[in-house]
């Protein structure tokens, strides 16, 4: 298959988007069914062709197959190609993107299905969430794909554009445009350093070719300061795309957009998108110790601080986002002590049990209609599908062994223990925090007796389950290619922590992988503590929630964030503050001047004004005075 084909894997997506937004909705009404069809097509056709990518790659030389750039723009010295980047990275990252993208857009037949009267699920509407979430998979590819920042960065202005535009789906409701408002402003106060570390780069190397810059790095041939400043830069986009703390707030307000929108979001699109970037230029933070270690502090402290408000919503929506951010830490962390064979590996685990948990949380509203967890329980004998797959995937986001979660989490906790001992306590907590949360979601959603208003429970049907089945296969097998060492060796960073060097070697070595075992036990310690409290009831959740009470108000409010930025920053230092102070200093110092020299003119209009009163005698004697005066200066001064 010729290499330039590798083009219609993110352009197939564009074109879906673009016949569904201009012919399909304005002409086919009817058959809106057709744009579901349609944006499936497209990112099967995508998926067939990252497959073949993946495959290409992996028996290629260093892991990297060339593809022919195009010429864009050329001014003077100044040459911009399009142009793609095919390595291990960008093979793995289309894997997970299409493939979850696939199993969200089946899934979103089922959940999206129009029904007649409603505004919020109608035809109209239903074409439009393809369209959208066409080109939204469409511009997540092309991100993984671009060989030079300037095609990099139009494509992630291109997902801050369609989270945007999905997150507030539903723009009728204040809650949801409030959200889509929210994200949009956050993500773009991240998107400044990156886009001044572009600027920055391209001042100091002269190109916007990705390979190009980490070829000068690695040869010294960029000074530490430029590297550590750039890359500070980059991890400043990367904080706000994948909510890294303190940029994490507009990701739980975001669940105002329909549940497969968070699954994607969450999973393969949005958030994956800044651990992608750190990724992609690992080389600029492996040169710079700084910006190395604002990585891994960073990423520890977001981890641990959103595992502790997901212990204590009662949304299921917001506790799996809450996980997200804090698994989005382990990531960073990840990249920090282990590189992209450590932090891409966690990442592509996490996409399918994540999306699995999303997915399983719209197959619940489905049938209560609430995603307030204190309003449900009983599930699992109505809805056995469900039960079955969430529960895969609440093991997995635990850590249990042999799940996916397992391998990938438990090798950067391992990670941590030999290169940051602060970090290893952070995540260590994290991983006992985890699990509680988890199955306290587990247990107030299948468990027990059901609490909500009387209505007709019933499991979703096929096309909603059969992704989240398939996704539950995932969410087993997926770690298995790192058990080895295959996934770090072909990432091109070595091999993976030498725990997962052979399938049972924690289990015959247990002195050398005691880490291994530690978390194991903190992760089924966490699974029994939510037992206790939550499904045999021996301890009271109320008595519990007392006994912490200030901690447990500090969390649920969030940590007072959305106030100190709302009321504190944005109300008070800036629109009372600085815009206050700039209002005033506009009316009263660039105005005033303005009208200070236009009143000056004026008076000065009126005094001339008065001179001219078409009387002739005072023009006769005005002249007759000048005379005199020229007389007399004559006399005196000649």
């Amino acid at each position: 298959m010729p290499h330039q084909l590798a083009w219609l894997i993110f352009l197939l997506p564009f074109f879906s988007f673009m016949l569904i937004a201009f012919i399909l909705r304005p002409f086919l009404l009817r058959w809106y069914r057709l744009a579901a069809y349609v944006t499936i097509l497209s990112i099967v056709g995508s998926l067939g062709l990252s497959l073949w990518l993946l495959n290409t790659v992996m028996g290629a030389a260093e892991h990297r197959l060339e593809i022919p750039s195009v010429q864009w723009l050329s001014i003077g010295d100044l040459n911009i190609q399009i142009g793609l980047l095919a390595d291990s990275l960008t093979a793995v990252m289309l894997v997970v993107v299409t493939v979850v993208s696939l199993m969200v857009q089946i899934y979103s037949q089922g959940y999206m299905k129009p029904i007649a009267g409603d505004h919020e699920y109608s035809t109209k509407g239903y074409m439009r969430y393809f369209a959208f979430m066409s080109l939204f998979t469409g511009s997540m590819l092309g991100l993984v794909m671009a060989s030079n920042l300037l095609f990099l960065f139009l494509f992630w202005e291109g997902v801050g554009l369609c989270s945007y535009l999905l997150i507030g789906f539903w723009f009728h409701k204040a809650s949801a445009a409030n959200a889509a408002k929210k994200a949009f402003i956050v993500t773009r106060l991240g998107d400044v350093g990156f886009l001044l570390a572009i600027l920055y780069l391209f001042l100091n190397t002269g190109t916007l070719d990705i390979e190009a810059i980490h070829a000068l790095a690695a040869a010294g041939a960029i000074s530490t300061v430029v590297i550590t400043w750039a890359a500070l830069g980059i991890f400043s986009g990367a904080m706000g795309k994948s909510a890294q703390f303190p940029l994490h707030v507009w990701l739980p307000d975001a669940m105002e957009g329909p549940t497969p929108v968070s699954a994607l979001i969450h999973a393969a699109t949005m958030v994956a998108a800044g651990a992608f970037l750190v990724a992609r230029f690992f080389p600029l933070f492996e040169a710079s110790e700084t910006a190395l270690t604002t990585l891994g502090i960073i990423g520890g402290v977001t981890a641990i601080f959103a595992a502790t408000m997901g212990l204590v919503m009662f949304d299921i929506k917001r506790v799996i986002a809450y996980s997200t951010i804090s698994q989005l830490g382990y990531m960073m962390l990840g990249l920090a002590v282990g590189g992209p064979a450590l932090g891409i590996f966690h990442l592509f685990n996490h996409a399918f049990f994540k999306a699995l948990l999303f997915l399983g949380a719209g197959s619940v509203n489905h049938a209560t209609h609430t995603f307030d967890m204190r309003e449900m329980g009983g599930l699992r004998k109505h809805m056995p599908w469900t039960t079955a797959t969430f529960f895969v995937a609440a093991l997995s986001l635990a850590g249990l062994w042999p799940l996916s979660g397992f391998w990938s989490k438990d090798e950067i906790i391992a990670e941590s223990w030999d290169e940051r001992k602060i970090m290893f306590v952070l995540v260590a907590a994290t991983a006992f925090l985890t699990a509680f949360y988890i199955f306290r979601v587990f247990f107030m959603t299948f468990g027990g007796q059901y609490r909500g208003k009387e209505r007709h429970l019933h499991e979703s049907p096929a096309v909603m389950w059969l992704p989240m089945a398939l996704l539950g296969v995932l969410a087993i097998f997926s770690g298995w290619w790192g058990v080895t060492g295959g996934f770090g060796s072909f990432m091109g960073h070595g091999e993976t922590h030498s725990f997962v060097s052979g399938f049972f070697a924690f289990l015959t070595d247990p002195v050398h992988h005691w880490v291994a075992w530690l978390s194991l036990a903190l992760s089924g310690l966490g699974i029994l503590t939510a037992y206790a409290i939550y499904s045999a009831r021996w301890v009271s959740a109320e008595g519990v929630g007392r006994a912490f009470g200030p901690l447990r108000t500090l969390a649920f409010r969030k940590y007072y964030l959305d106030e100190l930025y709302e009321r504190v920053l944005t109300v008070g230092a800036l629109l009372n503050g600085l815009f206050r102070g700039l209002e005033v200093a506009d009316e009263k110092g660039v105005d005033g001047a303005v009208n200070g020299v236009a009143r000056s003119v004026m008076a000065g209009s009126r005094g001339l004004r008065r001179a001219q009163t078409g009387q002739l005698q005072l023009y006769g004697a005005t002249i007759a005075l000048g005379l005199v005066a020229l007389l007399l200066a004559v006399i005196f001064l000649g």
